[in-house]
């Protein structure tokens, strides 16, 4: 499917955000920057969304609070546990006695999000409804507002939230809820490969006597090129690790990607080396660095 024009967000329609992350956080600075709508935030710490309240964001208490005032709800956190318990937990969105669409830009299971939105369908006799819309483009993107959206859900739900997700970035409806779920994996997929092939190409490289500066620097202007070696190539030569994007996530969504083949009789010769992998990666205490520290495990492994 093609991007889906949706309507105008109207001016006394307010969205919510619960997530100012290193992801979150931008997101949230850029919706405001667009001026389509007033926004209020919630979260564990009122300190952590300081920035997105000097920008004119209003703060409020508790998910519920959050729900009564906001016809569309942005979560972005880490995995599902988090996302339940934002719906589904004390002074939650569902006990909240209005309408409003939620949006998961989570990374989390395609199986998991289309149970959680039934469940939350049940616990408001249908006044909710939820969209996956995981993005992808790191925190680079997030700022930069380029970030790559997948989204999934029906299309009356969709567009109501386009106008707000297009303040981040690129939304692309793939298809029913759990399409975009099912689009992230496969391009986690597609990052762990990348990532995990210039990292060995590296260490070969620095093992052999070659500039590692001027090699990456090279490839990126050829076929090996990618917006992968873009982003990550000064950390791998600096062996710079400071966690953007951190490497143990990776292993849920290899797992997603899993149970996506599984259910397709997908053969996934490639997939079950990177999830081995990156399992050992977790395993050998690097699994809060950045995804670049793939270039140190690789360093790490003895040779058979």
């Amino acid at each position: 499917m093609t991007q889906v024009p949706g309507k105008s967000v109207r001016a006394e329609q307010s969205v919510g955000f619960i997530g100012l992350g290193k992801m979150g956080l931008p997101m949230a600075l850029n919706y405001l920057k667009a001026d389509i709508g007033s926004l209020r935030v919630t979260g564990r710490s009122r300190d952590r969304a300081a920035d997105a309240l000097e920008a004119g964001a209003v703060w409020v208490a508790t998910p519920r609070q959050l729900a009564d005032a906001c016809s569309i709800i942005i979560i972005m956190v880490p995995d599902m546990p988090q996302v339940e318990e934002l719906l589904f937990g004390r002074d939650a969105v569902s006990s909240s006695g209005s309408s409003a669409t939620v949006v998961v830009c989570s990374s989390v299971s395609p199986i998991g999000i289309r149970e959680v939105a039934e469940r939350l369908s049940v616990a408001t006799s249908g006044r909710m409804t939820i969209v996956d819309a995981p993005v992808s483009g790191g925190t680079e993107g997030a700022i930069a507002a380029t970030l790559s959206i997948m989204v999934g859900g029906d299309i009356d739900s969709v567009q109501s939230v386009f106008p707000v997700l297009a303040t981040f970035g690129t939304p692309v409806h793939l298809g029913p809820l759990g399409s975009g779920e099912i689009a992230k994996a496969c391009n986690q997929l597609i990052v762990a490969a990348t990532i995990s092939a210039i990292s060995e190409a590296s260490v070969i490289a620095e093992r052999s006597g070659l500039d590692l500066e001027a090699l990456l620097s090279l490839l990126q202007g050829g076929y090996a090129g990618s917006r992968v070696l873009e982003t990550k190539k000064q950390r791998i030569i600096d062996g710079d690790y400071t966690p953007t994007g951190i490497a143990r996530y990776m292993v849920k969504d290899l797992g997603f990607a899993a149970a996506a083949a599984s259910a397709t009789d997908t053969a996934t010769p490639v997939l079950d080396v990177l999830r081995a992998s990156f399992e050992g990666l977790v395993s050998a205490g690097l699994g809060d660095l950045d995804l670049a520290v793939v270039h140190r495990y690789i360093q790490s492994l003895p040779r058979d």
